[in-house]
């Protein structure tokens, strides 16, 4: 992926374990049940999130340095970032509308959003009550280790998608999922969850053709990278990998072919519409 020229992101902060501490925001919302890829790519923090606690503001040393691997990720982040931000402003504008920028934390071990007090175990996670994406650079070492779905527009992918949920956040998408899912049943409920995860993964597409489209972005091998990614995190892959046995019912991100088609449908398409997850009979 051609990176290294882009332009960088002025909306990030760093929050590293043992850099400094902060006053916890405001009563936890409600956490969502999430099943074990929620640890993975969960819109809210999941069942690692817990109410936090207030804890006294103080005054601590300078972050600590980041080393050359994760100043060189800590880069990649803030110009994938900055490059969401142009395509989405230009989408946005097309239709009406104004897109404002998510702010992007990054973070080890713990840190504190609106939505709560997560770990490094969730994973990269949006938080909508502060609009801001949480990420904590070791996991895409555990993407590249781990599943394995190596190669920068897979983490690129990964970033893009918990964009995908700002973006549902922004046209109301989330507020109306999560009115809708306290009337429904858990089953039904959680059907709802798939359809909203991906369209998150069509956003991602969607963002990787515009800006491949405008910046010329992609090289050899990137979509199929994106392509392993999202076929690296469906639900039926992780369970089959951590249980021997994929059982549909407890999805919550859906299989990794539904993931992979629906990347590959704003991949090709390159606009919104393409991405209505909510009123398709077959996902």
């Amino acid at each position: 992926m051609q990176w290294r020229d882009g332009r960088r992101n002025a909306n990030m902060k760093e929050r590293r374990r043992g850099a400094f501490s902060w006053k916890a925001i405001g009563v936890g919302v409600a956490i969502l049940a999430l099943a074990l890829v929620a640890l993975y790519f969960g819109i809210t923090p999941g069942s690692v999130v817990r109410k936090p606690a207030v804890v006294p503001q103080k005054e601590e040393a300078a972050l600590p340095s980041f080393s050359p691997e994760e100043q060189e990720l800590a880069d990649f982040v803030s110009v994938v970032l900055a490059d969401t931000e142009d395509t989405w402003h230009e989408l946005f504008r097309r239709n009406g509308n104004t897109y404002r920028e998510p702010r992007l934390v990054l973070f080890s071990g713990e840190v504190q959003s609106a939505c709560g007090s997560a770990q490094a175990a969730v994973g990269p996670f949006y938080c909508s009550a502060d609009e801001r994406v949480y990420i904590d650079l070791s996991f895409f070492r555990e993407l590249r280790e781990r599943f394995p779905a190596p190669g920068d527009f897979a983490q690129a992918y990964v970033i893009a998608h918990q964009i995908g949920h700002h973006v549902q956040t922004l046209t109301g998408a989330e507020q109306r999922v999560s009115a809708m899912r306290r009337r429904l049943s858990p089953r039904e409920a959680n059907a709802l969850l798939v359809r909203q995860e991906l369209q998150a993964d069509c956003y991602a597409g969607v963002w990787a053709h515009q800006a491949n489209r405008s910046r010329g972005v992609l090289e050899a091998g990137d979509i199929e990278e994106g392509l392993d990614a999202a076929t690296a995190i469906g639900d039926d892959r992780l369970r089959r990998k951590s249980q021997g046995r994929a059982v549909p019912d407890p999805f919550t991100h859906s299989t990794s072919a539904q993931r992979a088609r629906w990347f590959r449908q704003g991949l090709e398409h390159g606009d919104m519409e393409s991405c209505d997850t909510f009123n398709v009979g077959s996902l």
